[in-house]
């Protein structure tokens, strides 16, 4: 094993014999942002084929919320395993998936009275959301927000607009979805202030769409994500969430949050919906609650998840092997791991803030938690998109040791595993802003 510094000058023999193999035979659709190969991985470190460290400030794309290969997790997942591997929940009965569904009842917004139904992937669980919500409602329509990522199968992709070569050429893809602006303060779309704009994207959807393009009757649900993840990481403004939830409760709308991204204590509470003090109809979970174990959870009131027996399933949903690690994550989470996200969050952000002035090349930072956005732009002044020079950065990083993934137009993000500490934040924000003045210091030179 090699040393304990962090990068690599090089791919090594192990990557490069890899690499060959993963493009004869692995899909192409697949978007890489560098040639990291892992191997192992502890905590918020990870090494790679080769043996070279690094600090990964991805999480897996917000997963490995406990860490890489947490000795509980390991042990839960190792008890389990000994006991029985399958057994599906749709058709049979065990107990953490059971136990699982109970706990995440009493940790989601509202009343304890829900239910909750099991699949793999936050792209399921989004898709039971739509299902449910035109069950239960006996509406077609759907509203979801410009900008949005809600996963990849064909209704989910139906709720996504974050890039468009993620529906370019699956079209006609699910009808009935109409698409309005996020509440972005930094880019309006309508070109207004805050707050003098009054909340116009809010109050958008009842002037124009309810009156020119469908009957608020006819809406089934509104999907939206508490922050906008793929999008950017953009934060709505206070009353945005309140709004929406007052708008959707007036119409009979189901107010869905997609919590796939932003749950599990990954912005300093359990649920990022709780920042605003809003109570969803519907609620979508996945990535972080099973620290990288397969595993997605739609939850809704017991009234709402009212469908009859075989109105959807899944074979492998609620897998108890995942429930097993899923409970186990949650327990530290709730024993201190939320509480630690908002304390470093806090801490990264007063780290980062300087950046805005310091660096011509970094825009708007933000976020809540460890779910940090750091938008990229040419020059301070315009204010005008560098997807290229994001690129450039988050490629540098690697090199230097520092896993971290873009996110938004021209954005990219902070995501580390909720376990870290001060010496970890430090660690990245030394290699990042080490990247940034040398990138700044050589289009200087230009």
């Amino acid at each position: 094993m090699k040393s304990r510094k962090l990068g690599i000058s090089r791919i090594g023999k192990n990557a490069r014999r890899l690499l060959g193999i993963d493009k004869k035979y692995i899909s192409p659709s697949y978007t890489r942002a560098y040639p990291f190969f892992m191997s192992r991985g502890k905590g918020a470190y990870v090494w790679d084929v080769d043996g070279n460290r690094f600090l990964d400030f991805t999480s897996g794309i917000a997963v490995t919320s406990t860490g890489h290969s947490h000795p509980r997790v390991v042990k839960a997942i190792e008890r389990q395993a000994r006991k029985f591997l399958h057994m599906s929940g749709s058709d049979f009965y065990y107990d953490t998936e059971i136990l699982l569904a109970e706990k995440l009842a009493s940790i989601t917004p509202g009343s304890k009275d829900k239910k909750v139904f099991f699949c793999n992937s936050g792209a399921e669980a989004v898709e039971a959301a739509m299902k449910l919500a035109r069950y239960w409602t006996r509406r077609q329509y759907f509203i979801a927000f410009l900008g949005s990522f809600h996963g990849r199968t064909l209704g989910a992709l139906s709720l996504t607009s974050s890039k468009y070569v993620q529906r370019s050429r699956f079209a006609p893809l699910t009808p009935g979805v109409i698409h309005v602006a996020y509440g972005d303060c930094h880019h309006c779309t309508y070109g207004l202030s805050y707050p003098q704009c009054d909340i116009a994207c809010v109050s958008y959807i009842e002037d124009v769409i309810f009156r020119r393009y469908v009957a608020p009757e006819e809406v089934a649900a509104i999907f939206v994500e508490p922050i906008l993840g793929e999008g950017g990481y953009i934060v709505p403004p206070r009353e945005f969430h309140p709004r929406l939830k007052t708008l959707a409760s007036k119409y009979g709308i189901l107010f869905v949050a997609d919590e796939i991204q932003s749950g599990m204590g990954r912005t300093g509470k359990m649920f990022a919906i709780e920042h605003w003090g809003v109570v969803p109809d519907v609620l979508t979970i996945a990535k972080g609650v099973a620290s990288g174990m397969p595993l997605g959870a739609t939850v809704a009131p017991s009234k709402i998840m009212n469908w009859k027996p075989g109105s959807h399933g899944s074979t492998f949903g609620g897998n108890p092997v995942s429930c097993a690690a899923a409970l186990e994550t949650i327990d530290l989470l709730e024993k201190g791991l939320v509480k630690n996200a908002a304390k470093m969050g806090d801490y990264i952000m007063k780290k980062l803030k300087p950046f805005e002035e310091k660096y011509r090349h970094i825009g708007r930072i933000g976020g809540l938690g460890l779910m940090i956005g750091i938008e990229i732009v040419r020059d301070k002044k315009s204010g005008k998109p560098a997807p290229e020079l994001r690129d450039r950065i988050v490629e540098a990083c690697f090199w230097k040791g520092l896993l971290i993934l873009p996110c938004g137009p021209t954005s990219l993000r902070f995501v580390p595993p909720l376990v870290i500490g001060r010496h970890e934040a430090d660690e990245a924000l030394n290699i990042f802003e080490d990247v940034v003045r040398e990138v700044e210091s050589r289009r200087h030179r230009r």
